[in-house]
């Protein structure tokens, strides 16, 4: 009987008030994992992911500190680099090939070429910027800008082109706004995780790299998503992908869309699709550029009456058309083998406009918040 007295030996006691503590913290971490929203940034290469994560560091984590700013310099010099390079071999693809209207741009166009072929090229000196400068003006390298389409171009390459861009970052003291971080463009490789919250409410965002040879690292990030995000660029009717130059990027960026929507590991997960760079269609279609001749059933095209309910005084006819046509490829598929577990949620996105990523998320967090309940059966 005496082995019943007292409660057990001291040691036994410790190990109960340990285990009770470890059970505590277990519950509480299983209560904040049932409360983050995962979130799972998908889509083709240059579609706007990565700028829909500088959003939210800009939204909700409190921006961009001086030394994050400073460190954007030498990534947005780089891109003014890459923007004339591209540009100036392209003219020398073309067939014919695109020359230089002003004979003297040929010597600074030898320059820039022969100096930058180094790849750890890093001499941005006022010779550098002056030649940029001028080389841009050139009608015969604007003539060739105007074909950007047709070969591999950054979307910001007006943005960081234009003159007094390029003499802001020219100067020792620059430092980078919000606006030249959005549209700074860097390469994403591997796994990129963003955490914030939103009031109170934790979010874990992911983005992976969308060029083919990253995609194979997405599965990593398949176990237990709240929701994906997947962003289309809606402007790129009109390009081909950077990985083997033939493949049209919005006829690729369905198929991937409809890969993910068919996966079997994602088939609870429902999705929002962000018809992203909206401005850059706008601006192609007011340019002249034809939607029809890369997807002709575009030509017959009617929009819903929906399409019209909140059109803008400045969007044309064929904007609303094409917009609403992007976005009905896009749901045709999800409810060609729609099974009633999951949805999708499509929106128009401008990545590198805070106000409307703000609007848009906003109106995302209350589906994020019932797939969350339907996830752990709570609604």
């Amino acid at each position: 009987m005496d082995c019943f007295k007292g409660g057990g030996t001291e040691e036994e006691k410790q190990m109960k008030r340990r285990t009770k503590v470890i059970d505590a913290q277990l519950k509480k971490e299983k209560d904040i994992f049932k409360g983050t929203h995962r979130l799972l940034l998908l889509g083709a290469g240059e579609s706007g992911k990565s700028t829909i994560v500088k959003q939210m560091k800009i939204l909700h984590k409190d921006g961009y500190s001086d030394a994050e700013r400073l460190e954007k310099v030498s990534d947005i010099r780089t891109n003014v680099k890459d923007i004339i390079t591209t540009v100036l071999v392209a003219m020398t693809k073309f067939k014919p090939p695109l020359s230089l209207a002003d004979p003297d741009n040929q010597r600074r166009k030898d320059w820039i070429l022969e100096e930058t072929q180094n790849p750890s090229f890093s001499d941005f000196s006022e010779r550098f910027f002056n030649d940029v400068t001028a080389l841009w003006k050139d009608t015969g390298v604007q003539a060739c800008f105007k074909r950007s389409n047709e070969y591999q171009l950054i979307d910001s390459a007006a943005y960081f082109m234009d003159p007094e861009k390029v003499g802001e970052i020219e100067k020792e003291d620059y430092t980078p706004s919000d606006q030249d971080i959005l549209r700074c463009r860097v390469l994403t490789s591997g796994i990129i995780e963003t955490k914030f919250v939103v009031d109170r409410v934790n979010f874990h965002m992911f983005d992976v790299g969308g060029q083919r040879s990253e995609r194979r690292k997405w599965i990593q990030c398949f176990n237990d998503v709240t929701a994906i995000i997947f962003v289309a660029a809606s402007s790129s009717f009109d390009m081909v992908i950077r990985e083997d130059g033939e493949t049209n990027r919005l006829r690729e960026s369905l198929t991937l869309y409809e890969t993910i929507w068919n996966n079997r590991w994602l088939k609870k997960v429902s999705v929002i699709l962000f018809l992203n760079k909206q401005d850059i269609l706008k601006k192609k279609l007011e340019a002249g550029k034809d939607m029809g001749a890369h997807f002709p059933e575009f030509r017959t095209y009617v929009p819903p009456s929906e399409a019209y309910d909140k059109r803008e005084p400045e969007d044309s006819e064929e904007f609303i058309r094409a917009k609403f046509y992007i976005r009905e490829l896009f749901v045709r598929i999800s409810r060609k083998s729609h099974d009633g577990r999951h949805y999708c949620y499509p929106h128009f996105t401008t990545a590198v406009n805070t106000e409307n990523i703000r609007k848009v998320f906003n109106a995302c967090r209350d589906i994020i918040q019932r797939m969350q309940l339907q996830r752990y059966e709570l609604l």
